[in-house]
Formats: C-alpha cells, sequence, structure tokens
C-alpha cells in the first residue's frame, strides 16, 4: 500500500489484517507502556486476536468507518494512529495515537494526526475531530494541544478499563 511520508525516515501506512503477525509483535513487545491506556493493549496477545482487531478496522473501513494505520521509522512498526470514530453522515471523527517510547519526542504523533485531521475536515469534509484521554495521560493532553484542539469537558467515570472506570477529557477540533 502506498504509505505518507511524516518525517525523514518516518511515514504512515494503513494497518491491515495481513500485518497481524507484526502488530501482535508490536503490542507484546510494549504492552506494559500501552496496557495503562489502551484496551486493546491487554486484549491483543497473539496473532489471532490481532488479525481480528485489524480485520474489524478494514471492515470498517470497507463501509466509510474507521480505519488504523501504522507509524512506521526506518521501516519499523513504532505506534499508530486511528479513526477510532469516523462517521461522515455527522460530520464527526475520533482519532486515537500510540507510540512505542524509543520514538518519542520527534513529533510524529502530531505530524500523523495532523494528517489525519486534514483529510477528515479538508477532503473528506467533516466539521468535528474529537480527542479523548483519560485526565491523567499528560503526553496525550499534551498532544491535544499541539494540535490545537479545545478541551471541551469531562465524562465522568465513562471509561471501564482494568476494573476502574476512569473519567473522560473530551478535547475537539472543528472546521470553522
Amino acid at each position: 500500500m502506498l504509505g505518507h511520508p511524516l518525517a525523514p525516515g518516518a511515514e504512515l501506512r494503513p494497518l491491515e489484517p495481513w500485518q497481524a503477525a507484526e502488530f501482535a509483535g508490536y503490542v507484546e513487545q510494549h504492552r506494559a507502556h500501552l496496557a495503562p491506556w489502551l484496551p486493546w493493549a491487554v486484549s491483543i496477545t497473539d496473532t489471532e486476536s490481532a488479525r481480528r482487531f485489524l480485520q474489524r478496522y478494514a471492515d470498517s473501513q470497507a463501509a466509510d468507518g474507521g480505519r488504523i494505520f501504522g507509524i512506521r521509522l526506518d521501516g519499523v512498526l513504532v505506534g499508530g494512529v486511528l479513526f477510532r470514530v469516523f462517521d461522515p453522515r455527522a460530520g464527526v471523527c475520533e482519532i486515537g495515537v500510540w507510540l512505542a517510547p524509543q520514538a518519542q519526542g520527534r513529533g510524529l504523533v502530531t505530524l500523523a494526526a495532523r494528517h489525519l485531521i486534514d483529510w477528515a475536515l479538508g477532503v473528506r469534509g467533516l466539521t468535528r475531530v474529537e480527542w479523548r484521554t483519560v485526565p491523567d495521560n499528560n503526553r496525550s493532553i499534551a498532544a491535544a494541544r499541539r494540535l490545537g484542539m479545545t478541551r471541551e469537558g469531562v465524562l465522568r467515570q465513562a471509561f471501564p478499563h482494568n476494573g476502574v472506570r476512569h473519567d473522560v477529557e473530551i478535547w475537539a477540533l472543528t472546521a470553522a
């Protein structure tokens, strides 16, 4: 598949079911870093569970819904960005991101998310991009700020994860 360059040596590429073994290996290697924030970092435990996860996004993309992309640095999968929600009829999408520790500090999340935002608003004509995060995920909040998003509020105890109900901050950017 075609990729989109992000920075020297870095690119954004679709993550597809045929890449399940690589994705499962990435999750296994970075589980401790990802699991506090991402439920799928707990539920993806092998190639088959990774394939099911990626297939859901492939099916969703085929229906003009959510889609998932890998961030690659020198050809190696180091993170990703996705449209967790993509609803063209409502004009709303939600972006999610993740990145391996060794790839942080290079602006890759900001560049990848900016590309998705520009596509959603400029090409697809959506009017609202959302970003959801738990209040203690400082890196995620910093990324939302770098993207020019506004904190709109908090959904109290809206996110069950690891046996705890977490608050969720809503950040957003509108086409206006």
